[in-house]
Order: C-alpha cells, then sequence, then structure tokens
C-alpha cells in the first residue's frame, strides 16, 4: 500500500481479496485502526465479512500473531528490521 489511509487500504484489500476464489474468503479479521474505515465498501466490493479485534486483545487475530511470533523467533531480528521479510 502506499501509505496507511482509508483510500490505498480499500484498494490493495479488494484487489488481493478478489483474487482468491469465493469459497475460501469469508471474512476477515483486522484491529482497530483508521486505514479499515471503509470496510462497509471493501465488503461490499469484495463479498468478505469484515470483523474487528477488541482493542489490546491481539489473540483475537491468532493467524498473525502466530506467524509474527515464529517470524521473530526463527529469524535473525536485523532482517526483521530491515524488512527484507
Amino acid at each position: 500500500m502506499e501509505n496507511a489511509t482509508a483510500a490505498p487500504a480499500l484498494a490493495g484489500f479488494s484487489a488481493k481479496l478478489n483474487s482468491i476464489v469465493a469459497p475460501l474468503r469469508q471474512s476477515f479479521t483486522y484491529d482497530q485502526s483508521k486505514e479499515m474505515s471503509r470496510h462497509q465498501e471493501l465488503t461490499a466490493a469484495t463479498g468478505v465479512n469484515v470483523y474487528f479485534c477488541d482493542p489490546h486483545i491481539p489473540w483475537q487475530r491468532g493467524t498473525c500473531e502466530n506467524t509474527n511470533g515464529l517470524l521473530r523467533q526463527y529469524l535473525p531480528n536485523r532482517l526483521l528490521k530491515l524488512g527484507t521479510v
């Protein structure tokens, strides 16, 4: 995405979600960030239900948090800081 605003988020997520076959794109869980303020348009454009996790409860987005934990565990910290992963 160009930046973390609503318009690029809507365009980016719409393009990616629409590239996934319909049976595999049922729902999308996101945090309480302002770039998802156009979530109703995202649902209309993709047919994907958007849910939000509660503030300060990241385990409601388990796959994301698990992946982040595995990256921190198995990859050197310098690679993560460089953004090569």
